[in-house]
């Protein structure tokens, strides 16, 4: 009897292996890979994709730390984020000789601050964070953040707004000029009074929606990703997406290997899968976003390379990326959040 146990596990074992060779679960953004390239993955290595899908960085934050770790393989956050899972134990680590298209990353995304040397991400696009304005509604000057925090009439209770912490409240301290982790009374005072008056115009917070709104024209400006402007413009709204002068939020989104990956040897193929030239620009072709990889430019479309969201004016001002608070000055921020969201 306790051969046949030993027998019957090993069994189990075996076709536990077997499945796992076979599968990856992946967390990712909404909208932001083809399905013709996961569909090429597939056929190029057998393995099952599953992926699903949120909405912010904060909300896969939360999801993961409640119960998803050890669900899924591999997931998409932004760069702030990187650094805040990390620092929560929830990333694994990897050598750049289990990745053999490592040396594809461009060099100024490899020693980067939230993962120095790439020991544990890749990228995967960059872009940026302001808002659009629908150009049929309002011709004026939109070279202001006040576009968003202090609308003229004509698009006030018309402006959808981000539902992300990180970039709603860099974008506000950005707009009065005080710094992303500041740990000021007043300046936190300030920048929770001003977004609590600016809610008053704002009709919608929504970010899988953000390019939605603008093409029904259920907004006529809103808060939104350049790649997403852009989409919204090639679907026909007659949009222009910003970069204002008080600044902006750059970013990098970076594919992630997760602790207690289920599949991590078939992770590690999907993230090289994802540094061939080839298959980073399916991703910029299909996001309009930008690629954190070198050789994608025969790859790419024409109209990605002449986008004006990925091309910003001579004078626009350098892009911020959001920054990580300590735990005590970030409790200050969440209950701005928690506040604004009531």
């Amino acid at each position: 009897m306790k051969k046949l146990l030993t027998t019957a596990t090993a069994f189990a074992l075996l076709a536990g292996a077997a499945q796992a060779e076979g599968k990856l679960s992946v967390y990712h953004w909404f909208e932001y890979i083809p399905q013709e390239l996961v569909d090429k993955f597939a056929a190029e290595t057998g393995i099952e994709v599953t992926i699903d899908t949120y909405d912010s960085n904060e909300s896969m934050l939360a999801a993961l730390k409640a119960g998803k770790m050890g669900q899924y393989d591999v997931a998409v956050p932004g760069d702030y984020m990187v650094a805040i899972m990390a620092g929560e134990g929830l990333l694994d680590s990897f050598t750049p000789e289990e990745l053999p298209n490592f040396g594809n990353i461009a060099p100024q995304w490899v020693d980067v601050p939230f993962d120095p040397g790439r020991k544990s991400s890749i990228p995967y696009q960059w872009g940026s964070t302001a808002f659009s304005v629908n150009r049929d509604v309002y011709t004026g000057d939109i070279d202001t953040l006040a576009m968003i925090f202090d609308p003229p009439a004509e698009l006030q209770g018309k402006i959808n707004v981000l539902d992300s912490q990180g970039e709603v409240l860099a974008l506000g301290s950005i707009y009065l000029g005080i710094p992303q982790c500041s740990t000021d009374r007043e300046q936190l005072k300030a920048l929770n009074d001003m977004l609590i008056n600016a809610k008053q115009y704002w009709a919608s917070f929504g970010s899988d929606t953000a390019k939605d709104v603008l093409v029904s024209g259920d907004a006529a400006a809103g808060m939104i990703y350049n790649g997403f402007s852009a989409k919204a413009r090639a679907e026909g709204a007659n949009v222009e997406y910003a970069y204002p002068k008080e600044g902006f939020v750059v970013w990098m989104d970076n594919v992630v290997l997760l602790k207690d990956a289920p599949n991590r040897d078939n992770a590690l193929k999907f993230m090289n899968f994802l540094l061939q030239p080839e298959n980073a620009a399916a991703v910029t072709n299909y996001a309009a976003y930008t690629s954190g990889v070198t050789g994608v430019e025969p790859f790419l479309d024409e109209a990605i390379k002449s986008s004006p969201e990925n091309n910003p004016p001579a004078d626009a001002p350098a892009g911020s990326f959001i920054q990580v608070c300590d735990q005590e000055t970030q409790q200050f921020y969440d209950a701005i959040w928690t506040n604004l969201k009531k």
